[in-house]
């Protein structure tokens, strides 16, 4: 596993994570795969994954539960575990109840990282950080950041957080590349940290897009989603969180830390439009 510098020197977060969006549901829950779920979950931490993103979003709740049976018998301490907050949760006492109910769900004392995820105008930005900077006081929260903001709304809650923010969660792979205009290299510079999600990219890829990285995958002797991973992962300070469900892809995905693009092969990629 490779390692990312968490903020200003606040440790470290695995590189390559484990996304958990529709696992066990997507806005409600869904228990009808909960044994293959958590089979998968428990094999991929065996694998050599130890980062796991999460939401309490997610499955209405029930994909904590998943993960929760899953780490169960891992030692806590080699994981480090992230969710998030719905924008509904984001007033101070609503955000520590719903804490509360993600630590349950995932029968753990703390989380390594919690993320305000997708942010809510009708709510004070500082109101909600506060609350989370409390957490970490109380220690049920190690480090916190936000998800889906842009420069300006990450700018702000950087200058009011009392708590460094260390981590921005993003949209980012090769064809939805718009945080290469300003949001990484602020994060770059301020030395936060850039969590890619869907990196792999849900939808097709641009045809253009498509034949150069199957190019890169035969000169690479990799496969076109390594080459994603590889180009997301080879920039400074940023994290990737793919989901699979699949042994062989989660083991694809592990793999792809180890693929190192050349500079002519990077510059190529960063400039397809």
């Amino acid at each position: 596993m490779i390692y990312r510098t968490l903020g200003k020197n606040m440790g470290e977060i695995p590189a390559i994570g484990l996304g958990t969006w529709e696992i066990g549901g997507r806005d409600l829950p869904d228990l009808s795969r909960d044994k293959e779920h958590i089979d998968t979950i428990s094999r991929a931490i065996e694998m050599g994954y130890t980062h796991i993103d999460t939401a309490e979003y997610y499955g209405g709740g029930h994909t904590e539960e998943i993960i929760g049976e899953a780490i169960s018998v891992f030692s806590r301490e080699e994981l480090f575990i992230t969710s998030k907050v719905w924008p509904t949760h984001l007033r101070k006492e609503e955000l520590h109840r719903a804490l509360e109910g993600t630590l349950q769900r995932l029968r753990t004392d703390y989380l390594d990282l919690y993320l305000i995820h997708w942010p809510n105008p009708d709510v004070p930005l500082e109101e909600t950080l506060n609350a989370m900077s409390e957490e970490v006081v109380n220690g049920r929260v190690k480090f916190i950041g936000v998800s889906n903001f842009d420069t300006p709304l990450l700018k702000k809650a950087v200058a009011v957080s009392k708590q460094p923010i260390v981590d921005n969660q993003v949209l980012f792979n090769i064809d939805d590349r718009q945080p290469m205009e300003e949001l990484l290299p602020y994060c770059q510079s301020h030395e936060i940290t850039l969590t890619a999600y869907s990196p792999l990219k849900r939808n097709s890829l641009k045809p253009s897009t498509e034949k150069l990285l199957k190019d890169f995958a035969v000169k690479y002797s990799a496969t076109v989603q390594q080459i994603m991973l590889a180009w997301l992962l080879g920039k400074e300070g940023v994290v990737v969180i793919p989901k699979a469900s699949k042994l062989d892809h989660l083991r694809l995905n592990l793999e792809a830390g180890s693929i190192v693009l050349d500079d002519d092969d990077t510059r190529r990629l960063d400039s397809l439009e």
